[in-house]
């Protein structure tokens, strides 16, 4: 096997997992970023890249729980708004970020990105407690959710990994609590982020086209596989290794600076 074959084996074979990881529990992006850096692509170039390829999978995802956006009250669409924001100038702030700098940083924002993973149970058990003190959120709880989700936008265009379960908690901030409801919102702002980041990734020229056509397709392999197989392993059993596994790959990226 030649040498570029076996990194795109390598790129493909992460994106599929981690396509499946993320239909089923989220956290994809551990695995599918580092294979990028592993391959030898900086890491700057190697995050656009995986932003640009994971981005189909979340058209999927939200396809899923269509027939529950149906339910969302019309207001919170508005949270496309500041994920949109947000998502902007999260990637003009990569992309402002130099190589050495951001090398030195993904460490930290992959290990913190498993923890948040790690912590997403105990999360969601509270989003239940929080939301019935906010049953009838005030403008003020409102306007501060907004801003909130303009944070996550922020850090879902820079890095992306784990932003998910922050979006989970700010809507659990404002009162809603059907799950479904929330996965689908939480999708269609993953799309805005992901999306306009995705786009200014590629005008920019730091997206590698080939890489991330081979990604994307297979991350919507994955994904529609992994909806398939998630009542088999469970969200449970998925999340626990992705956690392992991000934090193997955040030491050894420690070592490797």
């Amino acid at each position: 096997m030649t040498e570029p074959i076996l990194r795109d084996a390598v790129i493909a074979l992460a994106a599929l997992v981690a396509g499946a990881i993320n239909s089923i529990a989220g956290g994809g992006t551990l695995l599918s970023f580092p294979a990028l850096v592993w391959i030898g692509v900086n890491p700057v170039m190697a995050n656009a890249t995986n932003s640009f390829a994971m981005w189909p999978g979340s058209f999927a995802a939200m396809f899923g729980y269509r027939r529950d956006l149906v339910n969302i009250r019309r207001w919170l669409l508005l949270l496309t708004i500041p994920a949109f924001a947000g998502g902007a100038a999260g990637a003009v702030l990569l992309l402002h970020t130099s190589t050495k700098t951001f090398s030195r940083l993904v460490p930290f924002l992959i290990l913190g990105a498993t923890l948040l993973l790690a912590a997403q149970e105990l999360i969601t058990r509270q989003l239940g407690i929080v939301a019935h003190a906010h049953e009838k959120p005030t403008v003020s709880w409102v306007v501060f959710v907004f801003i909130f989700q303009f944070l996550v936008g922020i850090y879902g265009g820079y890095f992306g990994a784990g932003m998910g379960i922050l979006m989970l908690a700010a809507l659990g901030l404002i009162g809603l609590t059907d799950m479904h409801e929330m996965n689908g919102l939480k999708n269609l702002l993953a799309i805005c982020i992901n999306g306009v980041a995705a786009l200014y990734f590629a005008f920019s020229g730091a997206v590698l086209w080939k890489e991330g056509a081979i990604m994307g397709i297979a991350a919507i392999i994955g994904g529609y596989l992994g909806a398939r197989i998630a009542k088999r392993l469970g969200r449970t059993f998925v999340r626990r290794a992705v956690v392992a596994i991000g934090l193997g790959m955040g030491i050894a990226m420690f070592f490797k600076r």
